[in-house]
């Protein structure tokens, strides 16, 4: 196992990148410019990730990896064997389905694969959850994906149906910590990334997806269960055999690779002939010290529907960079009257501001800064 602490790198700079540039902005030719500069001064200064300190993150994160090995909740991170011993090598050839399920919105995709690396014909759809299905019931989530797949599958044209004699096959990729029991069966662990929905802990995952698609008369057989990152690490090893490690960085964030069999002493079953085993670290979990917390990150943890888990997912994924960004303004409005005299009372929304707003800030190159100001007019007003 490496060190990895790549992401570390990310943390909370951009935010502070953001609302340096919004002070500049708004604030040049007003007396509170002192203490809005100290505001994002302290903010920047307490996401130090100087080298030393990430080497203290990677040590931390190496030992916690080991533990996750070893025994099962001996770790932060919970190290999940995933059963995938093989991954593809550019040779495979169908037709193949997927569905992709990890934050607010799922895909849908459907590829043929002509061997030799070579793909045919790709085909995706997005689908955005309606917030309710997210806290809601298991039905109403699963319905509404069998349903969605369903169309999918509906709208397709006479080239894209199975081989002759083969079932249309699913492979699941559902990016929340799951316990697996084989390469197409697992239980959730728990929830991430907003989701809350009580009746499907516990629950195979995939029982319920085939029972939903079963309601909604599909018939597609899901033939493996992947968490995202293992997606992504599947899709390196098909263009490059020397890929060994993959990472996400998206709502949520997490990591997995490839770990000599023998090296896990939790995995009791006979070893694969290949010798390898995928990991799924669920590094979103962990934790250390090290840290370059603040006291956003601190408050938000605290506010948050799981509060004390995923603190590193917290820190540098996209479901939470933005509203650490809106704390930091609304810090700067109350103590710099940033936005003037008064504190626009959109600003006190949690989550009001979303990442790609962030994003699309951070990347204003014009003289006057025009992009951030009519975004910020578009999200307060």
């Amino acid at each position: 196992m490496g060190k990895k602490a790549a992401a570390v790198g990310v943390c909370v700079a951009a935010a502070a990148a953001g609302a340096a540039v919004l002070v500049k902005k708004q604030m040049k030719k007003s007396g509170k410019w002192a203490r809005a500069m100290a505001i994002v001064r302290e903010f920047q200064d307490k996401c130090d990730s100087s080298i030393g300190k990430l080497r203290h993150v990677a040590d931390a994160m190496t030992a916690e990896m080991h533990a996750g090995l070893a025994s099962e909740g001996g770790s932060k991170l919970k190290m999940i064997i995933t059963y995938v011993d093989n991954l593809p090598n550019g040779d495979e050839e169908g037709l193949f389905y997927a569905l992709d399920l990890g934050g607010t919105n799922f895909r849908v995709i459907r590829v043929h694969l002509g061997g030799k690396k070579d793909v045919i014909k790709q085909e995706l759809e997005a689908v955005s959850i309606p917030p309710h299905l997210m806290t809601g019931s298991s039905h109403e989530l699963f319905d509404f994906i069998a349903a969605e797949l369903a169309k999918f599958v509906g709208g397709e044209d006479e080239n894209s149906h199975p081989f002759p004699g083969r079932h249309r096959e699913l492979g699941f990729t559902f990016s929340f910590p799951v316990r697996q029991k084989s390469i197409a069966s697992g239980t959730l662990i728990n929830w991430t990334k907003g989701f809350s929905i009580e009746d499907v802990v516990g629950e195979d995952v995939v029982g319920e997806l085939t029972k939903a698609m079963e309601r909604v008369g599909l018939d597609m057989h899901v033939a493996t269960l992947v968490n995202d990152t293992v997606g992504t690490l599947a899709g390196g090893r098909y263009y490059n055999p020397d890929v060994i490690a993959a990472v996400v960085l998206g709502t949520g964030s997490n990591a997995a690779y490839v770990e000599r069999a023998n090296a896990i002493p939790k995995w009791h079953g006979p070893l694969p002939k290949s010798g390898e085993m995928v990991i799924n670290m669920e590094w979103g979990n962990f934790w250390s010290s090290h840290l370059p917390l603040t006291e956003y990150d601190h408050v938000l943890d605290v506010e948050s529907m799981n509060p004390g888990e995923q603190i590193f997912e917290k820190m540098i994924s996209g479901m939470y960079l933005a509203e650490i960004l809106r704390r930091v303004m609304l810090r700067m409005a109350e103590e710099a009257e940033f936005f003037g005299d008064m504190v626009p009372p959109k600003l006190k929304i949690p989550f009001i501001l979303r990442t790609y707003h962030m994003y699309t800030m951070h990347d204003d190159t014009s003289a006057d800064l025009k992009v951030v100001g009519n975004k910020l007019r578009d999200i307060l007003e």
